[in-house]
């Protein structure tokens, strides 16, 4: 586990697998005071607010992308790659370094605020898969057993998911790793565990 700098808040990244909770354990990481974002709300600014991003994927993916604002539309963008490797990693490519590019930006500001959370936490679904580790101090594997995932998965994500680094190579990875299978209780009770470990680490 890399030692952050003094002035800045611990930056801790959570993974898992789909339909694992990383998002429920986020909500429970600013519950208990850290400062949060997720990857899934930074690409919805972009994609509302980057006109080089909107030019690019008209380009690529066509003007049917677009939603009724003229902005692109996350499901009709959704439509267009899942289920095509070569366009889905074009996508990939082109947000994954913004989407870096925009957190660290929220990093640094946090650290420049006069009281800076101690914490300050994302959800990065593929950090292992795009190398993007290296990035925080931290890292949280959320795992859940495949009965469980299955259970909250919205929309199939079987492309997808072949596509990921397995649970137990992320686990291994990993500085803390949490079951969810259980209450949202027990996940409460860890992460406040991981918070009072890296802030003690951080004085």
């Amino acid at each position: 586990m890399a030692r952050p700098a003094a002035a800045r808040p611990v930056a801790v990244a959570i993974t898992g697998g789909i339909g694992a909770g990383k998002s429920t354990a986020l909500d429970a990481f600013r519950a208990q005071g850290a400062a949060t974002v997720s990857s899934d709300e930074i690409v919805h600014h972009l994609l509302a607010a980057d006109e080089a991003v909107r030019d690019a994927l008209v380009e690529r993916l066509g003007p049917e992308i677009l939603g009724e604002d003229g902005r692109p539309d996350r499901s009709r963008i959704a439509g267009a790659v899942f289920g095509d490797p070569k366009q889905l990693a074009w996508l990939e490519a082109l947000l994954h370094p913004l989407v870096s590019r925009e957190y660290l930006t929220w990093r640094e500001q946090l650290a420049e605020l006069d009281d800076p959370p101690r914490v300050c936490v994302t959800e990065v679904p593929l950090l292992y898969e795009v190398g993007g580790e290296e990035r925080f101090d931290a890292v949280v594997v959320v795992t859940a057993s495949p009965e469980v995932r299955i259970s909250r998965r919205l929309t199939p994500m079987q492309d997808r998911e072949q596509r990921l680094i397995p649970d137990g190579d992320k686990v291994a990875r990993a500085d803390f790793a949490f079951v969810n299978d259980g209450s949202l209780e027990e996940l409460d009770a860890f992460v406040a565990d991981v918070i009072d470990k890296l802030s003690s680490e951080a004085r």
